[in-house]
């Protein structure tokens, strides 16, 4: 079977859509340091310039990530360093993660090793706001590899834990109502 590579400068180079949001954010915030909050000179350029600094930095690190699947395991790079490799014996499941969020579907590419956790490949992403139309191709082939390089027995299901069933949805009502029971409970002592 041949090497798959999956790199970040090939799913997450910029675009004008970004350059676009890049300036509508620059302008909101030089408007708003402008008129509403009067920030001289330096200020603005402090505030403008680490917005840049963020965008283009975490950019830059998005696109030095990497995954490599191969005779040896998955290896993966968040953008820094060689990165982790994984051997096809420390791999017991591979599935897709489904996050649901902010009317879109983000879908990722996950390894489960047999000491419980749970690893993104960080390249196998997609969603409505950055499609992969080879999203399950791609993945299909990483699981073939799997297949290839490990035993029935080695391919085990892990069981479901709390943080499965945990979702964004689920976090706001929660949040939401903890957030109404204290505000209820400062302006009754207060």
């Amino acid at each position: 079977m041949n090497e798959l590579i999956f790199r970040g400068k090939d799913r997450f180079s910029p675009d004008l859509a970004d350059l676009a949001l890049l300036l509508m954010v620059i302008t909101a915030e030089v408007l708003a340091g402008r008129m509403k909050f009067h920030f001289g000179p330096g200020l603005m350029i402090l505030l403008v310039g680490g917005t840049v600094l963020l965008v283009a930095g975490s950019r830059l690190i998005a696109m030095r990530y990497w995954v490599r699947v191969n005779a040896d395991g998955v290896t993966v790079s968040w953008g820094l360093g060689r990165g982790r490799t994984y051997s096809w014996q420390q791999i017991c499941w591979i599935d897709v993660s489904e996050i649901q969020g902010r009317g879109t579907t983000t879908r990722v590419a996950r390894i489960h090793t047999t000491d419980g956790r749970r690893h993104w490949l960080s390249t196998l992403v997609t969603s409505g706001f950055n499609p992969l139309e080879d999203f399950d191709a791609d993945f299909r082939r990483v699981v073939d590899w799997w297949k290839h390089s490990t035993g029935p027995s080695q391919r085990v299901r892990p069981e479901r834990q709390f943080r499965d069933r945990i979702t964004p949805t689920r976090i706001g009502v929660v949040g939401t109502v903890v957030f109404a029971v204290i505000l209820f409970v400062a302006t009754v002592v207060l």
